[in-house]
């Protein structure tokens, strides 16, 4: 009687199941930059943001909402940042998990002006508040095109949510990630682990290479369109003396404009920057009859880049060479 083959029998078993890679939804191109660093050639996590969208005021697409129903993990920075997608998760999105990076403990937060901000737990109250002041800045500047002159109704207060420009969180959010996407996926834990390790190794020299660039510019000021640098600003010892706006979807008031004048010469300023996806005027009318020279646009979330695991690095290198440009003597 002949026997059949071991590779033959082998064969004829059924394949074992292989585990799924979760399908991961994030909502700005540096933080899906930041997960697909960790989730390398297992997959590549979407991004709602589109290419030259607006962080603060995004509106999803019927297809961006279909895809973040069928999410298994949504990665963002929270809801202090996009508070259109903490509308969304309330109302359309399945049942995946989360993962607000913001309130990833350890992270490095500031308040707008560079105060150190409240530890993590005890300020859920206030990270609500500062939430729904960013959903009003984003959708109800109608409601105050009538303010009285001088009126700052939308001035920044309370904790910038712009934290992934300070490369010690891009660090600690790289470990978080790795640790979230192996609670879902606990058969590439290896994977995700090493992943982390060699990005948070990239971050490491990429943050050694821009302080030797930016050392010799450091304390120099300047002058940005729109409040969003603090982390930046405060890691690399920039001097930032105002932003243009104080608000993420409003003109600036004239007394603030008058105010912020009257610093470029008292404050020394030397360089104001634009930013991408913005209107330039602002900053042009502002330097209007001075001295102070006028930058290349800036681009804080990387919108105007090309999207993918690569975007972190770039955005920084990018943000770091537009200051050094302008601002070196």
């Amino acid at each position: 009687m002949r026997k059949t083959p071991l590779l033959a029998l082998l064969a004829a078993l059924p394949a074992p199941a292989l585990a799924e890679v979760p399908q991961v939804m994030t909502d700005l191109p540096v933080i899906q930059s930041l997960t697909a660093q960790v989730m390398g050639d297992l997959g590549t996590p979407a991004v709602l943001l589109e290419q030259g969208g607006n962080a603060h005021s995004y509106q999803l697409k019927p297809s961006q909402a279909a895809a973040l129903q069928s999410a298994d993990l949504v990665i963002w920075v929270g809801p202090e940042m996009t508070p259109w997608l903490e509308r969304a998760l309330d109302t359309v999105a399945g049942s995946g998990a989360r993962l607000a990076l913001l309130h990833t403990p350890g992270t490095h937060l500031q308040d707008f002006g560079g105060a150190p901000h409240a530890e993590h737990g005890d300020e859920d109250h206030d990270l609500a508040a500062e939430a729904h002041d960013h959903a009003a800045h984003a959708e109800g500047a109608e409601d105050h095109d009538h303010a009285e002159e001088g009126e700052e109704h939308h001035d920044h207060s309370g904790l910038d949510p712009h934290a992934w420009l300070a490369p010690e969180n891009a660090e600690i959010w790289l470990d978080q990630i790795a640790a979230t996407l192996s609670s879902a996926d606990p058969e590439h834990e290896a994977t995700y682990a090493a992943n982390a390790k060699a990005a948070k190794a990239s971050v490491a020299a990429l943050d050694a290479r821009l302080q030797a660039e930016l050392s010799p510019v450091a304390g120099r000021p300047f002058v940005v369109f729109h409040a969003a640098y603090g982390y930046l600003s405060a890691h690399y010892g920039l001097d930032v003396v105002g932003a243009v706006n104080l608000g993420d979807a409003t003109a600036p008031g004239a007394a603030h404009l008058a105010e912020l004048r009257a610093d470029l010469a008292q404050k020394g300023v030397v360089c104001a920057f634009p930013e991408a996806q913005h209107d330039p005027k602002q900053i042009e009318m502002l330097l209007e009859g001075t001295q102070v020279k006028l930058g290349d646009a800036l681009d804080p979330t990387g919108s105007a880049l090309s999207y993918g695991p690569d975007l972190y690095a770039q955005l920084l290198q990018g943000l770091a060479d537009t200051l050094t440009r302008c601002l070196r003597p």
